[in-house]
């Protein structure tokens, strides 16, 4: 639920360090001694299975079923949008919120090291349709463990003071969790509708926390021919 509301990859960090990393490192050691191959799954699965139902709690059943089109139900959006923010955007940089510069200056020096794993795409449909899914990977849920965390809702422009608020109405994790296909809900969850700044130039799509923080985030327009290639995991860098 609190990594489903980040854009960037400092965010997430927090919301693991929140009661999760103890218990993700200690999933990631088992897996690293269990003398399976890198890429086998389902001998992870095996071995380390108590182990990740500890770490998960067990990992929850699936009641509800994945909304692969959530952006399909018109009843979601907020009506018609500037064309010019409609699109399928990549996550270039993101600035660190001020509070988190001492930290990250002291751990990692000046540049921001983002999990290896970490993806963030946003997509907004001429509806005012917005979904923002991040990937979270085995480098950080452990070997053989993989989840997109999806957020949803209304992409709320205001074009005379340049502003959109993201009123998130839903969203859904979906992805194998120790070795079983999962799609967990966060409807229960209370949601944040932060607003932005917004303003597009050419294929970049900048957008600034309208609060103390002012962090910004830019996102780059996805080629046709990204948009036709399976994901790859990128780089994030920091805008200064």
């Amino acid at each position: 639920m609190c990594v489903s509301q980040c854009i960037d990859v400092t965010c997430v960090d927090r919301c693991l360090a929140e009661g999760c990393e103890e218990a993700l490192k200690a999933l990631e050691q088992c897996a690293a001694k269990s003398g399976c191959g890198p890429d086998d799954s389902s001998c992870v699965a095996r071995v380390c299975g108590k182990q990740c139902g500890r770490t998960f709690e067990p990992a929850p059943r699936s009641p509800e079923k994945e909304a692969a089109e959530p952006c399909a139900d018109a009843s979601v959006g907020s009506g018609k949008v500037p064309e010019k923010v409609v699109g399928r955007w990549t996550l270039e940089a993101a600035s660190i919120r001020p509070e988190e510069r001492p930290r990250i200056a002291s751990e990692e020096g000046t540049d921001v090291k983002p999990r290896p794993d970490f993806k963030q795409a946003l997509v907004v449909t001429p509806g005012g349709c917005f979904l923002l899914r991040t990937k979270l990977e085995d480098a950080t849920l452990g070997r053989g463990n993989a989840l997109e965390i999806r957020s949803w809702g209304a992409f709320q422009v205001d074009e005379k003071k340049k502003t959109v608020e993201l009123r998130t109405k839903t969203g859904q994790a979906v992805g194998p969790v120790c070795g079983k296909p999962r799609v967990m809900g966060l409807s229960k969850g209370k949601f944040e509708k932060p607003v932005y700044k917004y303003l597009v130039e050419r294929d970049t799509l900048t957008l600034t926390a309208q609060n103390p923080s002012k962090q910004t985030f830019q996102f780059r327009r996805q080629t046709p021919e990204q948009q036709s290639q399976p994901e790859q995991p990128e780089t994030q860098k920091e805008v200064e």
